[in-house]
Order: C-alpha cells, then structure tokens, then sequence
C-alpha cells in the first residue's frame, strides 16, 4: 500500500508538501504544476487515505440486523397482515446482503435468539414501555413498524391511514353511495392497551363532512377477524332500511363479511359494495375480487432497512416519522347505485 513517503519520491517533492496538497490546504504556496504532479503520482500509486480507508473497511462490514414482532402466531390465522409485512422485510434484508435473526419471546419479555451484536433493529406492532426499554438495551438503533412509541428516540413507519380511509369512501360516495357502514374492531395503541383506530375516526369524519353521520352504521367487534366479519356483517343484515355499501377496517374483516353476504343471498356488488383494507395477495381471487385499499409493504420494507442502515453508518441523528401514502385497488366489489 503506497504511503506519503512514496509519492514524495515519486513526485520529487517533500512529504509536508504532499500532505498538505492531499489536504487541499489554501495556504500552501506551491505552483499548478507541483500539486498537479503530486496528484499524478499518488494516483498511479493508487493512495489511498487514512479516511478512505476506515470508509471502506466499514462499509465492507456486513451488517447484522434483528426482527421483533409482537404477534403471537395464533392470532396470524386470524389477520396475516403482520406476517406478510415480516416476512417482506426478510426479503428486503435478504436483497442487501444484511444478516438476520429473531428476538424470541419468553414471559412477554423479547430477547435475542443467538448471541452476537447487533447493528439495529426492526420492531414490528406495538410495545409496551417495559418491552421496548428491554429492546433498546440491545441497539438504539430501532425502527418501529405501525407504530410509534417514541418520536423523539426512535424511527418509525406508520401507514397513512386516514388518506386510505378517505379514498376508500370518496370511491363509494362517487358510485353514488349515501348509506355506507363502517365494520372493525378494537385496536392495540402504540404503547401497548387500548387505542383509536384512525379509519374509524376518519370514517366519522368523512360520513359528518357530507352530512351522512349515522351511529348506527358503525358496527365494531372486539378484534380485526374473519368470525367477527361474519357476526357482525349478520348484525348489520337486521338495518333497517340496510346500508348500499360497506367500508371494513382490514380485508380478514372484509372477506367474513363477503362469506355472511353470500350465505345470506346478499349479491354482492349488485346489492351491497364492500372495501377492505390493506390488499392482502389473497383478496384479488375471492368472489368477487375485492376493492382495498393498497399499503404498499415492499415500500414500507425498503424505508425501514435504509433508515437503520443510515443510522448505523452516523449520516444523520434526529429519529425519522414518515408516513406511507396508501392508495385504492378497485376491483369488482362495488358498483355504482342510481342516485336516490
């Protein structure tokens, strides 16, 4: 490896002259054609700086990241958002070369599954303020997925929820829907108990703006699930007069309710319209295929892992809350009503 000492010999010059030009020093007083020659011979040299060289031996260091996830996995069958947005983010560290392992979970408390260092974390869900200090001893580095326990300590994703809901509805109010029902259910907060769900607070906000607001059109089950989709949807048969149209709060909901639908002879979009949320793989092949609105997780995946990998490598300090825009994928279940 070539030293200062080389490309003074090379350039015929001293090695405070060469230091100071490979430092672009203003002061020094030197002709064009001196730092020109310096700059020649430690190019053919192939110098490399002290900086350069602890650049480079970083970033030739392959990174180590670590997955928490909140969810225990029976509730996965009832809701595979969470699955679809862990393993998506496995692949993302997959595609950069990124080393990967798990905490495990042992009495609520989230400890990592092997012993080696940790260069920053993924935490996916909601924490509470015990589990999150006890994940923080590990790295500081943390970025947390649908949710946001603390802004001013750690990054966070959160989906633009309330843009999602709008969409959805303005879709509906513009197939000429007046009575649109609202389907969810209890939601964890970001640090853990009971929290509001914002395409509830949204679906309220939307239906008060056009002068719509019914309460009894809301129709809210313990959790986001498939049986509380067909219980509910079966709650919601007994209005009178019925709803044109139906906003869920995820798809899981949405399709227990296209099944109540179906075993109820209620034709679907012909005499009721449905939109989910989240667009789940599986939604484009029920029948019919399912409006949703789409959260784009490989987008969520690849913010996450270049947040952390630009808090690892110090390029900036202050924690990230950004918001990833939804959109709406319309498909054939919902459909425009004559206006009343």
């Amino acid at each position: 490896m070539a030293t200062i000492t080389d490309i003074a010999k090379k350039a015929h010059v001293s090695i405070a002259t060469v230091s100071r030009i490979l430092n672009h020093d203003d002061t020094l007083s030197v002709s064009d054609e001196t730092k020109l020659r310096v700059l020649v011979a430690a190019k053919e040299l192939e110098y490399v700086t002290l900086q350069q060289r602890k650049q480079k031996k970083k970033r030739a260091k392959r990174l180590t990241f670590a997955i928490v996830e909140w969810y225990k996995y029976p509730a996965l069958i009832e809701d595979p958002y969470y699955l679809y947005l862990m393993t998506t983010v496995e692949r993302q560290l997959a595609k950069e070369n990124i080393d990967m392992f798990k905490f495990i979970n042992i009495d609520g408390q989230f400890v990592p599954s092997v012993d080696t260092p940790i260069d920053a974390i993924i935490a996916i869900g909601r924490f509470n303020l015990v589990q999150i200090e006890k994940i923080a001893q590990f790295s500081q580095h943390i970025v947390f997925l649908d949710s946001c326990p603390d802004a001013t300590r750690f990054d966070s994703l959160l989906i633009n929820t309330e843009l999602g809901t709008r969409l959805a509805l303005q879709h509906l109010y513009d197939l000429n829907h007046r009575k649109i029902a609202y389907i969810g259910g209890k939601v964890i907060g970001d640090r853990g108990g009971q929290g509001r769900d914002m395409r509830k607070m949204s679906y309220i906000e939307f239906m008060q703006d056009k002068g719509l607001f019914d309460e009894g059109l809301i129709f809210e089950g313990e959790r986001l699930s498939y049986n509380e989709g067909l219980c509910l949807a079966s709650l919601l048969l007994e209005s009178d007069p019925r709803p044109t149209a139906i906003f869920c709060a995820n798809d899981t909901t949405a399709t227990g309710v296209l099944a109540q639908l179906d075993q109820r002879g209620v034709r679907v979009p012909e005499d009721m319209s449905i939109v989910g949320f989240n667009d789940q793989s599986s939604v484009k092949f029920l029948t019919p295929p399912l409006t949703t609105v789409h959260v784009p997780m490989q987008f969520i995946a690849q913010n996450a892992v270049d947040i952390l990998k630009s808090r690892v490598s110090g390029l900036y300090e202050l924690p990230r809350k950004l918001y990833i825009p939804t959109s709406l994928t319309i498909r054939q279940s919902t459909k425009e009503i004559p206006l009343l």
